[in-house]
């Protein structure tokens, strides 16, 4: 158990109802409350999937590598007020350090019960919502037994002295890489990592789970349990005929036409309020008609997961991780089992090179069985739908398109996510590439530069 305490006088001020000697004005005061209590949930989220994840694969986190690498350089306010909340971290047998993460508590207000993430084994962690109270433990399955996995080094060479430079500032002053994994012919050629991550330690895919997203429909798409021209559930034909139009494809593109009230839809109030999937991600209303406009958004990914719900039952994204071999993966979802897979997904480098692997496969696993359909692969390729403007990349469905870059063949399509999170799948040079990072917000990491480097590397 690990405690630490705020100091009264900086809770008070911070949390105090405005008095015409005030300079904030009630909806600033307001404001500020509520940036608290995402910073909390932020801390308590991140606190418990980092450190739950990790010794679910038989790896270590500490709390002070999490505050170092995952709560560093995050987004204004929440950076500031994140790092002087106090938390706990409790465990199944509190007399046993070694024993499962319970869940993990963090203050943030006076007289305001702690923002609170609880792990449910197998299933990570998942954050309660802002006044939610302390669940009792749970019974929690065992964790299973791995064994330490030992780093395959790059052998010296081009790829080796690219894979280093990836850990300073060549590709991005200011970027922090904690991870490189290339893989080539189904053989990964080597792996490198920062100090405090390996090859069992997960990290947050943040939106390469848009990728996964992709994946899990496509899955279903081959079991014949849904098609992306089907209309994905919005609205009503009688009275919201706009949104009933939109379909599957149309959210994996993001194309459906719906408001967002910021780009990519940050979803605080899911990520880090601990609202739901149905509460926040259906009912956002059309202002374009459906495929006409391409507007990045969290919401259209999760409504098209939302879509496929009927077939998660049975076959949930932890079927999909185990049938690849992704044993280090985790889905989570929020506090009613709504799968966050917009972002909320934890997994390893190796496991991503893996994920890779299957679209260089055409969808068909090493044991000849094809969980995706004869064409996905041109499918999720094809930039169909409206292009992002301004970007030197295009988008297909839940993958990015360097269908716009020279020196990258056109047809390498990337799964990516914020803080520096990409895999880069190059079918004509059958490589995958994957790139872990925590960067800080306003650095970032020059994937397209890394890749030419890497595929020129792999062509001496």
């Amino acid at each position: 158990m690990i405690r630490q305490t705020l100091a009264a006088a900086a809770l008070l001020a911070a949390t105090s109802i405005a008095t015409p000697g005030f300079a904030q004005s009630e909806q600033e005061q307001l404001d500020a409350r509520y940036d608290r209590a995402l910073a909390a949930g932020y801390k308590a989220l991140m606190l418990c999937s980092a450190i739950a994840n990790a010794e679910r694969n038989g790896a270590a986190r500490t709390p002070e590598s999490v505050a170092e690498w995952e709560m560093a350089g995050i987004q204004a306010p929440l950076d500031a007020i994140a790092p002087e909340l106090g938390y706990r971290i409790s465990r199944v047998d509190p007399g046993d350090a070694s024993s499962q993460v319970a869940n993990v508590s963090v203050d943030w207000a006076e007289g305001m019960a702690p923002r609170i993430a609880r792990h449910v084994s197998q299933q990570g962690c998942q954050l309660l919502p802002i006044g939610g109270n302390i669940p009792p433990f749970a019974t929690l399955r065992e964790q299973p037994n791995r064994p330490s996995v030992a780093i395959r080094a790059f052998p010296s060479g081009a790829l080796a002295r690219i894979s280093q430079k990836a850990f300073g500032d060549a590709f991005g002053e200011g970027a922090r890489t904690t991870a490189v994994v290339v893989q080539s012919g189904g053989r990964m050629l080597g792996e490198a990592y920062a100090r405090d991550f390996g090859p069992a330690v997960p990290q947050r895919t943040w939106s390469v789970a848009k990728s996964l997203a992709a994946t899990l429909v496509g899955a279903a798409v081959e079991r014949g349990e849904t098609a992306v021209e089907r209309r994905a559930g919005l609205g009503n034909r009688t009275h919201d005929q706009g949104r009933a139009a939109i379909t599957i494809d149309h959210l994996l593109r993001m194309a459906s036409g719906r408001y967002s009230d910021t780009p990519g839809n940050r979803t605080d109030p899911l990520y880090w309020g601990g609202a739901t999937v149905d509460e926040r991600a259906a009912n956002w209303p059309l202002v374009n008609a459906p495929g006409s406009t391409y507007r990045y958004a969290n919401n259209d990914t999760l409504m098209a997961v939302k879509a496929i719900e009927g077939s998660l039952a049975d076959h949930p994204p932890s079927a999909l991780f185990a049938s690849l071999g992704m044993d280090h993966t985790v889905a989570e979802t929020d506090w009613q089992g709504n799968y966050i897979l917009s972002s909320q997904v934890w997994t390893t480098a190796r496991d991503l090179a893996k994920f890779g692997q299957l679209y260089l496969d055409d969808g068909v696993l090493p044991d000849g069985t094809r969980i995706l359909p004869e064409g996905w692969v041109e499918y999720v390729s094809a930039p169909s739908g409206p292009q992002p403007e301004g970007r030197p990349m295009g988008y297909g469905a839940g993958f990015w398109l360097f269908n716009r870059t020279a020196g990258i063949p056109s047809d390498t399509i990337a799964a990516m996510g914020n803080r520096g999170q990409y895999v880069v799948i190059v079918p004509s040079r059958d490589v995958v590439i994957v790139r872990r990072g925590e960067d800080p917000v306003g650095e970032s990491f020059d994937i397209l530069a890394f890749t030419r480097d890497v595929l020129a590397a792999l062509g001496e």
